[in-house]
């Protein structure tokens, strides 16, 4: 057996019995559901993707509708996938494809890439599922699976490594069923050839596995070097009126949770309370800590420090375009907000 010449072959007859032939993206498989699906994809598994994406299209069905949504609705379909510049890049790639495209996705390698939030894997992934052409992927996956069949080491976000796993990738195109190929090798990575224990007996490319054959599985694809993550400390403010209304605060355009609505938040707890001295009117000193949230990112770890206080009001009045805004309790689904700070308000506002 040719590792290269098989490997297609028997990884697409392992998808024919084991794939994923289901997922809503897949029934119509339209270039705008494809490329949707894919974003939503980066960094999320899919049993998590499979909801948001019906929720999505259901609200913003096309292109178009997805270029004339204001940003805040496509912010709150997305709120609870986490990564959030990714709906950002969705949304300013959509105005691009209405100003350069004709308001469809081009059929292009390099004008995909020059979109907001493609890079050249996600671009293969879409011309291959959307129309049949016959592109490579290399997303954490198929690296895993090249690593481990063929025997690279070395860490896959190096340059070098990246350029021959490229080149591989590209040797082992069939020249058939290209969007079942991408779907088999999303799969199989995803699925058998799994980071953790992966299930080599059940392999279809056992016999010519590297790093079964040499018992290396554990050590390819050779991790990236460690080193801790830094911690942050974030101190927020739950203001509630008498109404039951929570105050929100805008993020900034740009950084973490960029244009999302969150909670008031300080550095530390003596720019946190002189904040509310000059602007909530109630009784700081009644305010009650709540218990600390730890909240992973993929850079560092946020400690999240809450404070509850139920206040008369703002001292100043809110101006039409100000950052903050008053939100009653059955607005907040509606409203685009980071995980965690809606995990804070389903448990502290009644």
């Amino acid at each position: 057996m040719s590792t290269a010449t098989d490997f297609a072959p028997r990884l697409l007859a392992w998808f024919d019995r084991h794939g994923r032939h289901d997922l809503p993206w897949q029934h119509p498989r339209t270039p705008y559901r494809v490329w949707l699906s894919e974003i939503m994809l980066q960094q999320t598994q899919v049993g998590v993707v499979a909801g948001y994406f019906n929720r999505f299209v259901d609200a913003l069905p096309d292109l178009p509708a997805l270029a004339h949504a204001p940003q805040d609705q496509v912010l709150a379909l997305w709120s609870g996938l986490g990564y959030y510049a990714r709906a950002r890049n969705l949304h300013a790639a959509a105005k691009l494809c209405m100003e350069r495209h004709g308001g469809d996705l081009p059929r292009d390698l390099d004008a995909l890439i020059a979109l907001p939030g493609i890079g050249r894997s996600t671009a293969g992934a879409i011309l291959s599922q959307a129309w049949g052409d016959a592109a490579p992927i290399l997303d954490g996956n198929v690296k895993r699976v090249l690593c481990r069949v063929f025997g690279i080491s070395g860490w896959p976000g190096t340059p070098a490594i990246e350029k021959q796993l490229w080149a591989l990738a590209e040797t082992l195109l069939p020249a058939t069923r290209l969007a079942d190929w991408t779907q088999a090798q999303m799969d199989f990575g995803a699925t058998l050839c799994t980071r953790a224990n992966p299930a080599c007996v059940l392999c279809p490319l056992q016999a010519v596995c590297v790093a079964r054959i040499e018992d290396r599985t554990t050590e390819l694809p050779t991790p990236k070097p460690g080193k801790p993550l830094p911690q942050r400390q974030a101190h927020m403010w739950i203001a509630v009126d008498a109404a039951g209304r929570v105050l929100l605060q805008r993020r900034p355009p740009t950084g973490i949770w960029a244009a999302l609505w969150s909670l008031p938040e300080f550095d530390d707890n003596d720019a946190a309370r002189h904040w509310a001295t000059q602007q909530l009117d109630g009784d700081v000193a009644n305010a009650r800590a709540l218990p600390a949230l730890l909240h992973g990112f993929s850079h560092f770890r946020l400690h999240i420090q809450p404070q509850l206080i139920v206040v008369n009001g703002l001292r100043a009045a809110i101006g039409d375009n100000a950052s903050l805004r008053w939100a009653e309790r059955g607005e907040l689904p509606a409203i685009g907000l980071p995980a965690p700070i809606r995990k804070l308000l389903q448990e502290h506002i009644p």
